[in-house]
């Protein structure tokens, strides 16, 4: 995860962090799942107070980008309803693991599009 802040930028720096990490999560870039770092492990890295990181947060929890669970962590949230939410895990898996298996991305979409064919008809 990247994040930069602009101090001479018109947005406050809480709305920065709340922008780049939603923006990273509907991309992808930040995949669902993924455990952000902790409020004060990521305010110390963007040199900034505790307290502002927290409000990007709860902002992005009150979105549904994020979620927390509790002293496990933050992490990125799939949109969505539950089904949708465990479809996107499961897509997730599955782009990991043909990406460790060596398949290529064409091939790896080429084997979702049959199954999906075949489950659907």
């Amino acid at each position: 995860m990247t994040l930069t802040i602009h101090i001479d930028d018109s947005a406050p720096p809480y709305e920065q962090v709340r922008a780049q990490i939603s923006e990273q999560a509907r991309s992808g870039a930040l995949p669902v799942g993924y455990r952000l770092p902790t409020v004060r492990g990521l305010a110390e890295s963007l040199g900034l107070a505790a307290n502002t990181v927290a409000k990007a947060y709860r902002a992005l929890e009150a979105d549904g980008v994020i979620e927390t669970r509790g002293r496990n962590g933050t992490f990125v949230a799939a949109a969505g309803s539950a089904a949708q939410r465990e479809v996107a895990a499961a897509a997730q898996g599955y782009a990991e693991r043909a990406r460790r298996l060596g398949v290529s991305e064409e091939d790896a979409s080429g084997a979702v599009r049959d199954a999906l064919r075949a489950a659907y008809g």
